[in-house]
């Protein structure tokens, strides 16, 4: 509810969460992080096993702005229906890190059962995080069932005697290594995989869930530099406070820039000249779907907003389409 934007500072947000600061090295991939909390945009993490494409997540919601009273009371209906609210508990205060297991059942991951028909995980995820890890070791079935709620922002449960809809906006974080083994393109360890055992690993993502998730990222291993480095890295009080000053911008406009409605796109993506070359150039290359491109805006728009620029530049299409390119590099 972008009427009751909250008005705390970022210093006085809950406790609770881990900080960035413990992680060592990945400056690319906190920044990418960061630019998707600003804007609420689905992140999908590519990297060896080890590299802490699961520390990153979980202190992705740490980062994030505390719940608005409304979404605080939609987030505690939503648990009360599942029966997973702890007895005698208020308002929920934090935002839902949900993190099911990759062997979840379509119901359990969207809702259902028999009987009661309950909420599934990415209603419990519902103004918070969704992380799936081992992305393409869930069910390919299972995985587009997510492209609808992604969309909606709210998932239908059909049933012969009833019809239910539970709310389901979230941000999901998904993670996955390059393929089976884990190690294609690493420089010191060997990959195990065949050209066909890679494609099959790979192919478990379609295009079109791919197309919903706004930024690819790449996570290497930790060098050893970074591994024995005593400088701390940035934290998360210092990008939470750049989060939130983003936010407050968008709260301005009436949308998140994740949630900006296609009608709209382009009224609040202004770019100035080198920007528009910047991303015609891009749509060229890259052949980039319609639905690509207006992603690549609002990431643009977010990455602008974190610079408190009022129109999109180059740079910040650069950086957009940046976020764009892994998933060339690993598909095609």
């Amino acid at each position: 509810d972008l009427h009751s934007f909250p008005t705390r500072r970022s210093s006085d947000l809950e406790e609770g969460f881990p900080d960035f600061r413990d992680v060592r090295g990945q400056t690319m991939a906190k920044r990418a992080l960061e630019v998707a909390a600003a804007g609420g945009h689905n992140v999908l993490m590519i990297g060896p096993p080890g590299s802490g494409k699961t520390m990153l997540a979980r202190r992705l919601a740490g980062i994030l702005p505390p719940l608005t009273f409304p979404e605080a009371l939609e987030t505690t209906q939503v648990h009360s229906v599942a029966g997973v609210l702890a007895p005698n508990s208020g308002l929920l205060r934090q935002r839902p890190f949900r993190a099911p297991h990759h062997k979840i059942s379509d119901a359990g991951l969207l809702g259902g059962g028999t009987g009661v028909i309950r909420p599934g995980e990415v209603s419990l995820a519902h103004n918070g995080l969704l992380f799936l890890d081992e992305f393409p070791e869930f069910p390919r079935n299972v995985l587009e069932l997510l492209r609808q709620p992604m969309e909606e922002r709210s998932v239908t449960i059909a049933r012969s005697a009833m019809t239910l809809m539970y709310p389901a906006k979230f941000m999901l974080v998904a993670a996955m290594n390059p393929c089976k083994c884990g190690f294609l393109g690493d420089t010191t360890r060997e990959c195990r995989c065949t050209g066909a055992e890679v494609q099959r690993y790979l192919g478990k993502i379609s295009g079109p869930l791919l197309d919903r998730i706004d930024l690819h990222i790449e996570v290497p291993a930790v060098a050893y530099k970074d591994l024995r480095s005593k400088q701390d890295g940035v934290g998360s009080e210092e990008m939470r406070a750049r989060v939130m000053a983003a936010r407050q911008l968008q709260h301005a406009r009436g949308y998140y820039n994740a949630e900006i409605p296609a009608p709209f796109v382009r009224r609040y993506c202004t770019l100035d000249e080198a920007g528009e070359q910047t991303l015609e150039m891009a749509v060229r290359r890259l052949g980039l779907s319609a639905r690509a491109h207006d992603r690549i805006l609002k990431v643009s728009r977010t990455i602008a907003d974190l610079d408190r620029a009022e129109v999109v530049k180059a740079k910040h299409i650069a950086e957009a389409v940046q976020y764009r390119s892994l998933d060339r590099n690993y598909w095609n």
